[in-house]
């Protein structure tokens, strides 16, 4: 996007283009540069490190040069999480004026194709499916609208739209569904708000999934994209809203083309659109595509992508649910969390209710990763261990070390804490945070430093700024942790670094606007009580 570019979308926009400069500039897969026609963007994050990825990585730039070396029209990045964490290694590949396209697991020969190939198809082959237990809906890979109706789809929309707006909100309180998307924020009571309201209204499905570890949102779209459309459409119906939207991010393009496809199909049969089913009621839905940005996770950073500002999070009060997209009351719920909509409404909240624990109710997906025999996406009830899913997946590929629950938010555990039982109450009660889910396995040959400091480099790079104490607080931190890992083993001036670290943790937690800066030092801290660096 050039400046001359820039300042045409200002003036058609009527806004200054410094406004227009600094969203254009705030979004990684945006460039106001010159940049070649094909940029392969090649996963580093802490999944793919513990995969091996880093050997790869020095060969890709022995072969081609250094990241940002231009050939044949090409480049290469290297990338923070690209959300395809079972595969061990990743690249997404941006085309200008071309379809973008996943690589997973991609080889250092596979990347050198691509850059010196023409169009990136002659290196791409389709990335398998994940390996997992079952499909929230029970039956796998329901990626056609029949055969998602045959086994049962949307009998759960049927069901709402007999109930009524205010019976089926009641479906959901009495499921106590808590929000799967990390927050853990019981669903019913933002349904109960935002359909208290009357006017205009918005349904939001959050798909931004960013964290470090996290890919079943990823799989859900992929794999049974029905079930996350059915539960947004019952969402809509339910809350009395007529928009909704699906944010997904832009590094996930072939979920992104099963929604669309899903929605095309659901409108061409009557379940979405106008007349829903024959009915008065109405709803449409649209796809916005992210640019590259972690914090527009954060539903109020994502109002603002969607609005077409800058992805910087908002002050609360007003919640979303009085004050959300646009202004208007909102409702945000995260894939996994629509995608159990549709069995509570088929089944009813009460036998949902029957499933898992008291406070943690239902089944809930997890996301295996780095040192398992075989990586990829469990679904358990709630109250499996950390070491239960781990042995679902095949075991510790070597002896084990630790293990990150809840991604780079997350914390790392070992010892004990591999049998807490992985509930929102349990967890909380071991000062654990659960999470989106992520179970990442490191073994005794990983150079943790290098996983601790990639973490604190994440958060660094994908603060908003917005907030000074998440601004300077996450590069110190970084800092802190890169100069422990240059120095000898002089006590003393670890001890100062530690001492650093411990201050920048208190002022993260206590100072920072929202959820990014308040837990960036969370697997720090966890890492120093486990004595990992």
């Amino acid at each position: 996007m050039s400046h001359g570019a820039i300042n045409y979308i200002a003036e058609r926009l009527t806004v200054g283009p410094a406004e227009a400069y600094g969203v254009a500039t705030f979004y990684d897969l945006l460039a106001t540069e010159p940049t070649p026609e094909r940029v392969v963007w090649v996963c580093d994050d802490i999944a793919c490190k513990a995969s091996g990825v880093d050997g790869m990585l020095d060969n890709l730039a022995a072969s081609v040069g250094a990241p940002g070396t231009e050939r044949a029209g090409a480049t290469w990045k290297r990338s923070p999480c690209l959300g395809q964490c079972e595969k061990g290694s990743a690249a997404f590949v941006q085309v200008a004026r071309g379809a973008n396209c996943s690589v997973a697991p991609v080889t250092a020969e596979q990347v050198i194709e691509i850059l010196s190939a023409d169009a990136p198809s002659r290196a791409v082959a389709p990335t398998p499916p994940s390996e997992r237990t079952r499909l929230l809906s029970g039956v796998a890979r329901q990626k056609t609208l029949d055969a998602y109706r045959q086994s049962g789809g949307y009998s759960g929309l049927m069901r709402a739209i007999e109930m009524g707006p205010e019976a089926s909100v009641s479906e959901i309180v009495a499921s106590k569904i808590r929000g799967r998307g990390g927050a853990a924020f019981p669903a019913g009571i933002k349904w109960e708000a935002v359909a208290s309201h009357s006017g205009d209204k918005y349904v939001v499905c959050n798909a931004d999934e960013s964290e470090p570890g996290t890919f079943k949102d990823r799989v859900l779209m992929e794999e049974d994209p029905f079930a996350v459309l059915e539960g947004l459409t019952i969402a809509g119906i339910a809350t009395g809203s007529t928009k909704g939207y699906i944010y997904v991010r832009g590094e996930y393009p072939h979920a992104i083309s099963m929604m669309q496809r899903a929605i095309d199909s659901a409108v061409d049969a009557g379940l979405l659109g106008d007349r829903i089913s024959g009915t008065d009621l109405s709803l449409d839905i649209e796809i916005r595509r992210g640019a590259g940005a972690y914090i527009c996770g954060e539903e109020t950073a994502l109002f603002n992508s969607v609005e077409g500002y800058r992805g910087e999070p908002r002050q609360k009060p007003p919640f979303p649910t009085d004050a959300g997209l646009f202004g208007k009351p909102t409702l945000v719920n995260n894939v996994e969390t629509l995608a159990n909509v549709p069995a509570i409404l088929r089944d009813g909240g009460a036998a949902f209710a029957d499933i898992g624990t008291g406070d943690s109710t239902g089944p809930k997906l997890f996301c295996l990763s780095g040192n398992v025999a075989r990586p990829g996406i469990y679904e358990v009830e709630f109250g499996a261990s950390t070491r239960d899913l781990i042995d679902l997946a095949g075991g510790v590929e070597g002896s084990l070390a630790t293990v990150l629950v809840g991604g780079a938010a997350g914390s790392f555990i070992g010892g004990d804490d591999l049998d807490v039982p992985l509930t929102f109450e349990d967890t909380r009660a071991a000062n654990l945070s659960l999470g989106s889910g992520v179970v990442m396995v490191f073994n005794d040959t990983i150079d943790m430093m290098s996983i601790i400091r990639r973490i604190a480099e994440f958060f660094g790079e994908e603060s908003c700024g917005l907030c000074v104490p998440c601004r300077v607080g996450t590069v110190r931190q970084h800092e802190s942790l890169e100069r422990m890992a240059e120095q000898s083993a002089d006590g003393s001036t670890r001890d100062h670094e530690l001492r650093i670290l411990d201050d920048l943790d208190q002022v993260l937690r206590d100072a920072s606007i929202c959820g990014l800066g308040q837990s960036a030092s969370v697997a720090v801290q966890s890492a120093l009580r486990l004595d990992l660096i």
